[in-house]
């Protein structure tokens, strides 16, 4: 990694972080200041990033990863939400919510994996099925 895209990663994403503070601090709404708190400042400097040094079939893995990212945050604010109702340990609910995090996106990802790679075994089968029967058909024919 460049020095120079490290800088521009911590310029993105401290000032995403610090224009979602303001709003947290400035908001009279608290829902809002909830709503910029999940905002997805990693993800589009990655995808920024990649996309300018590798192009956009790679910043679109990145974009597709971050898809199984965001199921993991949806896990992790209904963990962390949970257990400090539950607890009222704020430090414990964020520990539980971050190893939720990364073992839902993880499981997500392999899931999906699993079913892309059945879908592509019913292609396959389904176009040798065809073939085979096309074969057959020209044998009839011919005969």
């Amino acid at each position: 990694m460049h020095s120079k895209d490290l800088l521009i990663r911590f310029i993105l994403g401290g000032g995403a972080v610090a224009i979602s503070y303001l709003v947290t601090v400035l908001s009279p709404w608290e829902i809002l200041a909830g709503i910029f708190a999940a905002f997805p400042a990693v993800m589009i400097t990655a995808v920024l990033m990649v996309g300018i040094s590798a192009g956009s079939q790679h910043a679109a893995k990145i974009a597709k990863g971050s898809v199984y990212g965001m199921i993991g945050c949806a896990i992790c604010v209904i963990t962390v939400w949970t257990s400090l109702k539950i607890t009222g340990n704020w430090m414990l609910s964020i520990i539980l919510g971050l190893i939720l995090w990364l073992i839902s996106s993880i499981f997500v990802s392999n899931v999906r994996e699993k079913i892309g790679a059945l879908s592509s075994q019913r292609q396959t089968k389904g176009v040798l099925e065809q073939q085979v029967s096309l074969n057959h058909s020209k044998k009839k024919s011919v005969s």
